[in-house]
């Protein structure tokens, strides 16, 4: 398969040289558009007021790699990637290995996650990949399930345009549960602004969040699939499909019963 790949923690990071390596060697045609600098939690964010600037990179990845390394957002990388360096479209985008989690409401916020969406609002199907832990550097687990995983969809292609969001505990192979497919879940965070004073005597802020794991459930698809959250907790790997349309069905349902008696100009 030709597989585009990016991540949000930068062109040199372990974990996305590890998927890429281990992708070219199964055989993949890959090609790597990348951050030049880490770019945690930006979101969707795209870049507007300025240029974006593209370099071709060496010596980082398999041989048979062909890599950029880009100025811009995850988002930017991709969106660049399909638009302007890239031949053709590639049959499937990956974004990752993130370093920590990407579960619940932190896809909201997530690089790794939307650099994968960006390849799913361009129509190319897409994999977030992230390992749950902050401390691990043993990333072989989880790239060696995103082999597996490509190769199933190169074999059984998804009947729906969708993002594949794709946790992997921090566990040897033998301690894995085994693989489940989830809902998202909830999960969010005590944040705390750390007040604090530069040389000049400038204040300034600096945000810590402690997170609160899953603090409530969600009950759409509540009879189908655990949380992500609950499932990576028990050992699983987990795959929870998500799209870009946020349309709520219930409040589609709710609003248009007001429509007729309560929304007026």
């Amino acid at each position: 398969m030709k597989l585009l790949i990016s991540n949000d923690d930068g062109v040199n990071a372990l974990g996305l040289r590890t998927l890429v390596n281990h992708l070219a060697e199964a055989g993949h045609d890959v090609m790597v558009v990348s951050p030049d600098r880490e770019r945690s939690a930006t979101g969707h964010g795209l870049t507007l007021q300025h240029p974006i600037r593209a370099e071709v990179v060496e010596s980082i990845f398999h041989p048979n790699v062909k890599a950029w390394m880009c100025s811009g957002t995850p988002a930017d990388c991709v969106k660049l990637a399909l638009w302007a360096l890239l031949d053709a479209p590639p049959d499937l985008v990956l974004s990752g290995i993130n370093h920590g989690a990407n579960l619940g409401t932190d896809v909201l916020y997530s690089g790794t996650v939307s650099a994968a969406m960006e390849g799913v609002i361009e129509g190319i199907p897409a994999i977030a990949l992230s390992l749950c832990s902050f401390q691990s550097r043993e990333f072989t687990v989880a790239a060696q399930f995103a082999t597996s995983l490509v190769a199933q969809l190169e074999q059984n292609p998804l009947s729906e345009l969708l993002l594949l969001n794709v946790n992997v505990p921090p566990l040897p192979q033998e301690k894995i549960a085994g693989v489940i497919v989830t809902r998202q879940g909830i999960r969010r965070y005590i944040d705390v602004f750390d007040k604090r004073v530069d040389p000049r005597g400038k204040t300034y802020y600096w945000l810590a969040g402690e997170v609160l794991e899953e603090v409530e459930d969600c009950p759409i698809f509540a009879d189908q699939a655990p949380t992500d959250v609950a499932a990576v907790r028990e050992g699983y790997i987990t795959i929870t499909p998500l799209q870009f349309n946020l349309t709520s069905a219930p409040g589609l349902s709710e609003l248009k019963q007001w429509q007729a008696t309560n929304l007026k100009f």
